[in-house]
């Protein structure tokens, strides 16, 4: 049977009280929500750290998807099954429900938060891409307050993030514009299994004229892709099949996918 090593268990009450426990048991302390990707790891002792850090009192202070002025805001303990249930997510980027229905199981999206899945920082998860095509920025809190990090600079590499060690993810920051659509697509081997492959992208028209567009790709390379080449190439474009094509002809070029 496959345990982890000895660990020290912390519950916090508050986002003020896990962040003065991330201060007080220094840089071998790591929080924990769902569990689903970090007790897997510990299991394996890929990962050993000496202190876990419970947050899952903190479902009310940072479980909620909602509207505050021009961004659509995610706090980062909302479970998986609570952004795919949420009307107002979906209304405004089809690309959050088209993701989340692919995301592992029930089991997982039950428990597992947004907050885990981009801390973890898998070149296979899903929703980094998504917030890469979206644009989106996520709030990283300190004792010292809050700063945006871009979505697409959050991940320095495979399993390691912007977030310094006594930081927490606290929200996801997503602009609403109008003119826009979006979608994601995955290639898995079974239902609920990492991805082969998987592409996000928004697109936002001005009449028939691509105004921006983002791209972000999945299991194309050691870190979270997007796909800029692509995304310039068609800045100012018709949105025609054609074009489309060519710019994912483009991105292709621009991968570099494991081999099986």
């Amino acid at each position: 049977m496959q345990t982890p090593a000895t660990f020290g268990y912390e519950r916090a009450t508050s986002v003020a009280h896990a962040l003065g426990l991330l201060e007080s048991l220094g840089e071998e302390a790591r929080l924990v929500a769902g569990g689903h990707s970090l007790l897997p790891m510990m299991k394996l002792r890929i990962a050993r750290p000496e202190h876990l850090i419970d947050i899952n009192d903190l479902a009310d202070e940072l479980g909620y998807v909602r509207i505050e002025g021009d961004e659509l805001r995610i706090g980062a303990m909302t479970r998986h099954a609570d952004l795919l249930s949420s009307a107002l997510a979906g209304e405004h980027y089809r690309i959050l429900h088209d993701a989340e229905r692919v995301i592992a199981d029930p089991v997982v999206r039950n428990r597992g938060t947004i907050g885990g899945s981009i801390g973890q920082a898998d070149p296979s998860e899903d929703l980094s891409a998504v917030f890469s095509a979206t644009k989106a920025h996520i709030v990283v809190t300190s004792s010292s307050g809050d700063r945006l990090v871009p979505a697409r600079e959050m991940h320095l590499g495979p399993y390691e993030t912007a977030c310094g060690p006594a930081e927490m993810i606290t929200e996801i920051r997503i602009p609403i514009r109008p003119g826009g659509g979006s979608s994601y697509q995955k290639v898995e081997r079974r239902a609920g299994d990492w991805s082969v492959a998987a592409a996000g992208a928004c697109i936002w028209l001005d009449g028939d004229t691509i105004s921006d567009v983002g791209i972000g790709l999945t299991s194309v390379g050691a870190a979270h892709f997007c796909a800029v080449e692509a995304e310039n190439a068609l800045m100012g474009q018709p949105a025609t099949k054609e074009n489309f094509a060519a710019a994912g002809a483009l991105a292709a070029q621009h991968c570099s996918p494991n081999t099986d």
